[in-house]
């Protein structure tokens, strides 16, 4: 039985690749993790990642494009939460992933430790 392989267009390899591109950011997943207790507004997320307004502001305004995150005006103060629930859902994924794989090289070490004293 042949399998058939479609051509995916361009277009949307580079929006995945684009969405992905987002959570590479080390700032980005701070904020998004600090964001999973609810809506903040941006000098809580400041005091909290103890960065600039301009470096907190960049990246919440990258998140917001890319429809991650809604924002709200209140008087002087913008207010951020996370729109795309399922962005938890992905990043629960790839920490299971990481932490199931490093709980397997630490087997191995063990097993090596344990072999090399017999």
């Amino acid at each position: 039985m042949q399998t058939i392989i479609k051509s995916v267009p361009q277009e949307v390899v580079h929006q995945v690749a684009e969405y992905f591109s987002i959570l590479s950011e080390p700032m980005r997943l701070r904020i998004l993790n600090l964001l999973r207790g609810g809506e903040k507004c941006v000098q809580e997320l400041v005091d909290a990642t103890e960065t600039s307004q301009a470096n907190v502001s960049k990246h919440l305004k990258v998140m917001w494009q890319a429809g991650i995150l809604s924002r709200r005006s209140e008087g002087t103060s913008a207010y951020y939460r996370v729109e795309d629930g399922l962005i938890f859902d992905l990043c629960n994924l790839v920490c299971d992933r990481l932490a199931n794989r490093i709980e397997q090289q630490a087997r191995h070490f063990r097993d090596f430790t344990l072999t090399s004293r017999a």
